[in-house]
């Protein structure tokens, strides 16, 4: 079975083509096909990279305006994948298959589905919930729609790995009436979050049943969540994706009265917040530079004391929020790290491994520095492990589509 995917982010477009012949196994196969769209890099255009084995394409695409829908782009990408030097099936009718990550499902989805006119209605109701997200998402399922209308799409949700989160995680402290209308912690990057724990558990030579971890997932985007015996008890991420963690451009958790506040003195409509929170804020909101850590980093080689302090608030909000995992599973036996700034920033798992000294976490600096995916990076005589996963988003959705239309 050919099985495209579709990861549509806040910033970017990532997509792969994967051939599954039996059913699917933990470690992913190698993709036939790749291609990603970013948004973020220079005003005005995207740029796409394709890659099939040795062959890769590079190209900027001119974007007329930032609200412009990105279905043209995803159709353009999507060609390379027929045509031209990263070809790597001769007809769009050999795809059997297309699943998408869709980050936010609400109460109405607890596992994968496949796509439908409700299931697409109920989607774009929930991008309220997630406007940076849902509405990319959608707009992969429509670009799809365009180019393939008779392949099955599958939806493949980010909260659902969180949907059994105990009531004392789940409720916030707020009337309960809220609680009955909707209003609860959904928790996201529940794909990477179910992958790497049995990966870890794999790693660990153990059941997955019988462990505890925190996983840090940590990219332009950032969570934690506590996994027992491979259920999340509690998450970071709350009611959207902007709880929790201090990230790239969101600020994270604030004080509430402080929202009320800004936007009484400053007559600010609901977008105006929206804005500032979500894009505005985080890394970038207190640097003044990037919602990147590769630029922060630079920034403070060049002396940028406002760089400096944007990296020691995200490393405080990391390890307040890495303490509050630590409890709701009373100790663990490994740390996680998977995501962009996870795989590949030693100083932000060094920083964080220290703040869990206590509990006997101890860091090899030697690995740690190097950064090898898919190991254990932790001290011989460390009481806890630290494992280092490649996140594998687009695998462990192939995996769920192959399953829903099995």
């Amino acid at each position: 079975m050919k099985i495209l995917v579709l990861n549509a982010g806040s910033s970017s477009q990532k997509s792969c083509l994967y051939d599954i012949k039996n059913p699917p196994k933990i470690v992913p196969n190698s993709p036939l096909w790749e291609a990603k769209i970013d948004w973020t890099r220079h005003r005005g255009v995207a740029e796409l990279t394709a890659n099939k084995e040795e062959e890769r394409l590079e190209k900027t695409l001119a974007i007329k305006n930032p609200t412009e829908s990105r279905s043209p782009a995803i159709a353009q990408m999507l060609k390379t994948l027929w045509e031209g030097k990263t070809k790597a099936i001769a007809d769009p009718q050999e795809i059997d298959a297309v699943g998408h990550r869709i980050v936010h499902g609400g109460d109405q989805y607890r596992s994968p589905v496949t796509i439908d006119r409700d299931v697409k209605q109920t989607i774009a109701e929930l991008s309220s919930l997630a406007p940076s997200h849902n509405p990319a998402n959608l707009e992969g399922i429509e670009a799809i729609e365009e180019i393939l209308p008779e392949i099955p799409q599958v939806a493949v949700f980010d909260t659902a790995f969180h949907a059994h989160l105990p009531p004392e995680a789940a409720i916030y402290p707020v009337p309960y009436e809220w609680y009955d209308r909707g209003i609860r912690r959904y928790g996201f990057h529940g794909i990477s979050y179910q992958y790497c724990s049995q990966r870890a558990a794999q790693l660990l030579g153990k059941p997955l049943e019988n462990l505890r971890l925190i996983a840090c997932h940590l990219g332009n985007g950032c969570s934690l969540a506590a996994i027992a015996g491979g259920r999340s008890i509690d998450t970071t991420m709350g009611f959207t994706p902007l709880e929790g963690l201090m990230m790239g451009t969101r600020s994270g958790s604030v004080d509430p009265g402080l929202l009320l506040y800004w936007q009484q003195q400053h007559d600010l409509t609901p977008e105006d917040l929206d804005n500032m929170l979500n894009r505005s804020s985080g890394l970038k909101g207190i640097s003044g530079v990037s919602g990147d850590l590769r630029e922060i980093d630079a920034a403070i080689a060049r002396g940028n004391d406002r760089a400096r302090l944007a990296l020691k608030l995200y490393q405080k909000s990391l390890n307040a929020h890495l303490g509050s995992m630590l409890v709701a599973l009373g100790g663990a036996d490994a740390i996680v790290f998977t995501g962009g700034v996870g795989e590949h920033h030693p100083q932000i798992r060094e920083a964080a491994c220290e703040a869990l000294a206590l509990i006997g976490v101890k860091l090899d600096p030697h690995k740690n520095d190097r950064s090898p995916v898919d190991t254990d990076i932790a001290a011989p005589d460390s009481r806890v492990r630290v494992l280092l996963v490649r996140a594998e988003e687009d695998w462990a959705i192939a995996r769920e589509c192959w399953r829903e239309l099995r």
